[in-house]
């Protein structure tokens, strides 16, 4: 029997990110007799998908974080590993322009499919001057690994754009952030089941899935449910995430009294519960690629009120409700508030209907890597 071909997907660490979530959707669903995954990944610490990578029988090599004071220990690490696995043939990175550093060794180890793949747009509309010279660096990087990569994969068209120019969008190859659309089916006992555990029974519950970083806009997202509590004192904000500006949202939380109302949850393994329990989702970020947690609450059949700069790809449900992040607190209220009376959807055949249900995703990319590596092999 043929040993499956071993792809290694580079990561900074695999924990509940919306490209790590969308990589082990996959990774689950994939036949591992064909095709099997492993993970260069650039921390020490573990990751809060490792223990199932490990199960389905993948590997995981830890490299030091990409810091500038690293890069001469990183280059070294890089080499002594290509040294030792000649075994790989298809690098898969989930890095954007990080994955120049790999690519570049890669090559001169023979490598010959080096995948990179956009998952996001780091382009604010508001940004400063200085802002815009700190995203020159990425750029930079980002036009090598243009050279660097024999496929570009994207989430969306304006990742894509952003990462590998709008002079190769016909270059673009389109990997969906596919679900288990049937598991997300919305269901009225499990949601007051979910309610009860968390002391939401008879509260509005507005949901938000996302790391706490710049990106995700979570102090205008505060300054939102602020205004709506004030008119609606039964409802309850849900964080779901962690990240580098947790701590000063908790700190926005305390000053304004709201600490009963707002629930910072952390990295969860149980979301498919918490979609049930949700009222609504909102999601008022600067910027995305094409974002799991989105299509995870469109599954759930709930209504999104969401910022107008999210790619317009992502919408699957009538349900969808795009506003500008220009816009005052009081007119994302006024969406919320209307949507207050909808109920849950099932939105499964909507979700498959969009071709964003893991199963046929997840043979096309099987059959993807095996056209790769045979043509490798010619």
């Amino acid at each position: 029997m043929n040993e499956p071909i071993r792809i290694l997907n580079l990561f900074t660490i695999m924990n509940r990110g919306g490209a790590e979530t969308m990589v082990m959707n996959y990774y689950r669903a994939i036949d591992k007799s064909k095709i099997q995954f492993d993970f260069m990944v650039h921390r020490q610490e573990r990751g809060a998908y490792d223990d199932e990578i490990k199960a389905m029988g993948g590997r995981i090599f830890r490299m030091c974080p990409i810091y500038p004071q690293n890069l001469f220990k990183y280059q070294q690490l890089l080499k002594t590993f290509f040294d030792h696995h000649p075994e790989y043939r298809i690098l898969h990175s989930h890095m954007s322009e990080l994955g120049y550093f790999a690519f570049k060794e890669a090559i001169k180890h023979g490598v010959p499919v080096r995948i990179c793949h956009a998952h996001n747009a780091p382009v604010f509309s508001n940004e400063t001057a200085i802002e815009k010279l700190k995203r020159i660096p990425r750029e930079l990087l980002a036009r090598q690994m243009r050279k660097l990569s024999t496929d570009y994969f994207t989430c969306s068209q304006i990742a894509g754009e952003w990462l590998f120019g709008k002079k190769n969008r016909k270059k673009l190859i389109f990997m969906r952030n596919a679900i288990d659309a049937a598991a997300f089916t919305y269901n009225e006992a499990t949601a007051q089941k979910v309610k009860a555990k968390f002391g939401w029974t008879n509260k509005y519950v507005i949901g938000h899935v996302g790391r706490f970083c710049p990106q995700k806009n979570h102090d205008f997202l505060i300054d939102i449910f602020h205004e709506f509590h004030t008119k609606h004192p039964e409802s309850v904000l849900v964080l779901v995430g962690s990240g580098e500006l947790q701590g000063a949202i908790q700190e926005k939380v305390k000053h304004l009294g709201q600490e009963k109302d707002v629930c910072f949850l952390g990295n969860r393994a149980d979301m498919l519960l918490l979609y049930q329990a949700f009222d609504v989702f909102l999601f008022p970020s600067f910027y995305e690629g094409l974002p799991v947690s989105l299509i995870e609450a469109q599954a759930s059949g709930l209504p999104c009120v969401l910022s107008d700069t999210i790619s317009d790809q992502t919408r699957i449900i009538p349900a969808y409700y795009p506003i500008s992040i220009k816009e005052k607190p009081e007119q994302w209220v006024t969406q919320l508030e209307k949507c207050m009376d909808m109920p849950h959807a099932d939105t499964t055949s909507m979700i498959k209907k969009a071709g964003f249900d893991i199963r046929n995703n997840a043979e096309w990319l099987t059959n993807f890597y095996l056209n790769l590596n045979s043509a490798t092999l010619l």
